[in-house]
């Protein structure tokens, strides 16, 4: 369950990282040259430079992995630069992730267990980690190309798909799909590294809206089992 709960903290940092960068500008549906791939990317790095917090309520579906089942969960979410994070899960089941910038936390009130880990130094963190801290770049650490809507996302949207240069232990890609009008963020879908497809579908996305650091507090209840983990890598 530990080297579960491992895989679960860097895909979701992956994803975390992911969703602040942002999102579109091409035509959706329409072959596009290299060339807009290119100018894709810089103004979703333009976006993501301007983007301190955000908010939104998410729906994740899961499909596929070892146990070749489909899930479906939905929560809310808050991002704030540098590496905080908020990820709560409300049904079928409660869940939290929360990062408050040094640590990571995993708690499952039907298990009454807290597992922690150490957000990964600069060092040695991983590309999206690098994103949540602010210090990534989508030309220099991925290469990008425009690529076909995966299933589960609105059909209005347009996909960018982001292909890190050095290798991930937990993804290949991502793909990032988006208001091709407003560059509001509206989807993300990653493969992690049992085989399992991640799509995530956001609304009532808010940006810079003021977020707090006590947003990103987390006590552990009385009671639960803490499992800690300092070498996340």
């Amino acid at each position: 369950m530990f080297g579960a709960f491992r895989m679960t903290a860097r895909a979701w940092a992956g994803l975390a990282g992911a969703l602040v960068f942002w999102m579109q500008a091409s035509a959706p549906g329409t072959a596009q040259p290299a060339s807009s791939a290119a100018e894709f990317a810089q103004a979703l790095q333009r976006k993501y430079d301007t983007v301190r917090d955000f908010s939104a309520d998410f729906v994740h579906t899961y499909r596929g992995g070892v146990l070749r089942r489909q899930l479906s969960e939905r929560g809310r979410v808050s991002i704030k630069k540098p590496g905080r994070m908020r990820w709560e899960y409300l049904v079928p089941d409660e869940k939290l992730f929360v990062s408050d910038g040094l640590k990571i936390y995993s708690y499952v009130p039907e298990d009454k267990q807290v597992m922690v880990m150490s957000m990964p130094g600069e060092s040695s963190a991983t590309t999206p980690a690098l994103f949540l801290a602010g210090r990534g770049s989508i030309g220099r650490d991925f290469s990008a190309e425009l690529a076909p809507l995966p299933e589960g996302l609105p059909k209005e949207l347009t996909a960018l798909k982001l292909t890190p240069r050095e290798r991930q232990p937990e993804f290949e890609w991502l793909i990032v799909g988006a208001d091709p009008k407003t560059f509001a963020l509206r989807g993300l879908v990653f493969v992690d590294a049992q085989g399992g497809t991640s799509t995530f579908s956001f609304t009532n996305l808010k940006e810079n809206i003021g977020l707090t650091d006590k947003t990103f507090d987390f006590k552990i209840p009385r009671g639960v089992n803490v499992v800690t983990d300092a070498s996340p890598h």
